[in-house]
């Protein structure tokens, strides 16, 4: 029987021609090659939320049922998320306000891409996943303007920068540590 945490790599960017997906599917293949999580990506798309009302939600109609459904599912959360004016996405925010107790007591890390490697929206997502009762990681991965631009122009690879493998995996240690301890203080 599989015991490995399952982390929902959280895609918090819906637009159309979004960079987001590079970083997505880098991470991804770096946690595949581990034995102690398993992964799947969220795709915010798949999940067409209306604006958050909690007079909808409250009355038991289904916004955000499939959302809330798949973050109880999961042990952990990885946010791969830009920084729009100097915060998180609008949809990402959206979205986390469509689920509640699901989230609480599990750990969550970051990779932000952007001009300073989205260091504001990622320290405002924290906020947020605070109330939630989320517990944020120290460890995140930071795609600077340095590595974001020849990145989303395809001029480079993330080869080419060991040093954001190497947050990475300090990064993915310390995810699998907390969502296993985490998962087995909820079960007890």
């Amino acid at each position: 029987m599989n015991n490995r945490p399952r982390i929902g790599i959280i895609i918090g960017s819906t637009r159309a021609a979004r960079f987001a997906d590079r970083p997505t599917e880098w991470i991804r293949r770096l946690a595949e090659e581990r034995d102690d999580l398993e992964v799947e990506i969220v795709d915010l798309r798949d999940y067409p939320l209306p604006f958050y009302d909690e007079s909808i939600t409250d009355n038991g109609a289904p916004a955000g049922a499939k959302w809330a459904a798949k973050m109880a599912e999961l042990d952990g959360y990885l946010f791969v998320t830009a920084e729009y004016n100097h915060s998180i996405p609008g949809v990402l925010k959206n979205a986390l306000d469509h689920a509640h107790a699901e989230y609480n007591r599990k750990p969550a890390a970051f990779v932000g891409y952007g001009g300073v490697g989205a260091a504001r929206a990622v320290e405002q997502l924290r906020l947020i996943l605070a109330e939630l009762q989320i517990a944020t990681l120290k460890h995140a991965v930071h795609i600077n303007a340095n590595e974001f631009v020849p990145l989303m122009k395809n001029e480079k690879d993330f080869s080419d920068f060991p040093y954001l493998g190497d947050a990475a995996k300090t990064m993915l240690d310390q995810l699998a540590w907390w969502a296993g301890a985490l998962k087995v203080a909820r079960a007890a």
